[in-house]
């Protein structure tokens, strides 16, 4: 499965200083830290590559390939190329087919083309009427591809008008043939997941950030195929509740690699120590680049993706004595997770603002490579605060909560709470007492126990702490009663304590004095059924007032005397 991010890391760095020596220590002491290794999917490939595009790209770029591979060339109908010629001419299949739709990954791709069949569409290995399944390899050398992902399925190949890149995948198609494998990036845990209850959708924010669309809605569920994720990581950097969680490594190893370098550079006389973030790609070219100059109390730390690690981890990097976490992108930067990370780096730092830190002790450096020097360069010293000695935890919500209590004890202006911005996975549920009629709609959709109801009592309890803001509460609400509020409550014993939303005077059984709705309730619901013609019998609404036992036993003694009577 290859070396964990980190482990080959060939950089030449400064040592001039204290800081210099301090950090070769802290790099050092990183690579004695043992991971847990994660599980592996596996992809087979035979070789059988289909080339679609323009004729003479296509057909060009399909005789380099074959052989070794076997191709198949599929070009526009209206291209003006006689299929059969250029078949005679080439040795493989020649097809002027519409292409609807590319699907799939490395070993298991379709092609699906018009057809004039039931439906209108036909898989181009039916129309082939191919021994095989599915492709193995995908060169699309149509403008645009059909496939326009960010990171796309791996053995698809969309080089565009880029020669260079051609070139390169020309090369590297004829090496994807055999067995591969690569590491299963993701865990995830659908009893905490706040995508969806009872047919509503809630939290969407793994899928609108993942670059490869791995990942689907099951309605109240997510799934994630193994087989397109790359390992962005952005899709556990979002998630509000830890239900999806990367593992490659996971977070507590590689916290423990983090305070672990960390713990060595302070003791090898370091200060100031700035952790400096990047990739395992594009990143490290760039690292390598800079390593020369780089300011020698930035200490590097390479993860898989830029992504893989959110908020959480950065806080926590803070308290265990970072004196600022700044994150490298690579050239060109990745629109996703840039866009991922600049809005959890928001929130983050709207929680340092709310007591008293710079917002910007975690930051995202870009520009070119002077800029990025010169901004590393110009980081102040942080206030010197006692470092946490709190042990890494895989839970996402139980790190950031340990993470932040130890930066509020040494805060330099800590406020009570702090608004957050639109989106962000902590806050309040605010409700309309005077529009509530405690159904409890919302505490039987709430998917992390925020929410819960007075057991006899009628009465509405919320937890702060528990609270992700997946608004499933205020989509269930049938009386428009709840809206979120963001923000962030630093009291431990208030985040954790359960307080009223509303509650109100009990209505109890006509029968058994059993309390089993509101007042209010039954007051709406008996002046709205008072003109109704089903109630304008004896004892209807009576038989309203009643809890559900006693109804169901009225009903039954109705029945009798009714039966009796007849008799």
């Amino acid at each position: 499965m290859g070396a964990l991010p980190g482990e080959n890391l060939e950089i030449t760095l400064a040592e001039k200083t204290p800081d210099g020596r301090a950090r070769r220590a802290a790099l050092a002491a990183r690579q004695q830290v043992e991971v847990t290794p994660t599980s592996a999917v596996d992809y087979r490939s035979s070789g059988a590559v289909v080339v679609i595009g323009p004729p003479a790209e296509a057909l060009a770029a399909a005789a380099r390939l074959a052989p070794p591979l076997r191709c198949t060339v599929v070009l526009a109908p209206d291209a003006g190329l006689a299929a059969a010629d250029a078949h005679r001419a080439h040795d493989f299949p020649v097809l002027h087919e519409k292409v609807i739709q590319v699907t799939g990954h490395l070993g298991q791709f379709a092609v699906i083309i018009a057809a004039d069949v039931p439906g209108g569409a036909l898989n181009l290995l039916q129309k082939l009427e191919s021994p095989l399944t599915h492709f193995d390899l995908v060169l699309d050398l149509t403008n645009p591809p059909f496939l326009r992902h960010e990171l796309p399925p791996l053995g698809y190949y969309a080089p565009g008008a880029d020669a260079a890149a051609l070139e390169r995948a020309l090369i590297e198609l004829q090496e994807m043939v055999g067995e591969f494998e690569k590491p299963r990036f993701f865990r995830y845990n659908p009893e905490i997941c706040a995508h969806g209850e009872s047919g509503l959708t809630g939290c969407t924010r793994c899928l609108d950030a993942c670059p490869t669309y791995a990942i689907i809605s099951m309605r109240d569920e997510i799934s994630v195929d193994p087989y397109l994720c790359q390992g962005a990581g952005l899709c556990a950097t979002v998630c509000p509740t830890g239900a999806m969680t990367y593992v490659y490594p996971t977070i507590a190893d590689q916290l423990r690699r983090l305070a672990a370098s960390l713990k060595a550079y302070y003791t090898a006389g370091g200060t100031h120590p700035v952790l400096l973030l990047h990739d395992a790609e594009s990143g490290r070219e760039r690292l390598a680049r800079l390593a020369p100059r780089l300011p020698e109390n930035a200490i590097p730390f390479e993860l898989a993706e830029l992504g893989s690690l959110g908020m959480e981890a950065w806080l926590a990097a803070l308290a265990y004595g970072a004196e600022c976490v700044a994150l490298l992108p690579g050239v060109p930067p990745a629109r996703s997770t840039l866009g991922a990370v600049s809005e959890q780096i928001m929130f983050a730092g709207a929680i340092l603002d709310g007591m008293g830190y710079l917002a910007d002790l975690i930051r995202v450096i870009e520009g070119d490579d002077q800029t990025v020097l010169d901004e590393l360069a110009a980081i102040p010293p942080r206030r010197a605060t006692p470092r946490a000695t709190f042990a890494s935890v895989d839970e996402k919500r139980t790190l950031l909560r340990l993470a932040v209590e130890h930066l509020h004890a040494s805060a330099p202006a800590p406020r009570v709470a702090v608004a957050l911005p639109a989106g962000a996975p902590f806050g309040e549920v605010l409700v309309d007492r005077a529009a509530c009629t405690l159904c409890m709609s919302c505490v039987s959709v709430c998917p992390v126990g925020a929410l819960s109801d007075g057991g006899d009592m009628p009465q509405l309890n919320f937890i702060e702490g528990n609270c992700v803001q997946c608004g499933l509460c205020q989509t269930a609400c049938p009386e428009h009663a709840i809206r979120l509020a963001p923000r962030y409550l630093y009291d431990a014993g208030g985040r954790r304590a359960a307080r009223a939303l509303n509650q109100e005077e009990p209505f109890y059984c006509v029968v058994c004095g059993k309390p089993f709705a509101t007042r209010k309730l039954m007051d709406r619901m008996t002046e709205k059924l008072q003109g109704h013609w089903m109630y304008q019998e004896n004892g209807a609404l009576r038989r309203v007032q009643m809890c559900g036992d006693c109804r169901v036993r009225e009903v039954f003694r109705a029945e009798t005397r009714r039966r009796e009577g007849v008799e």
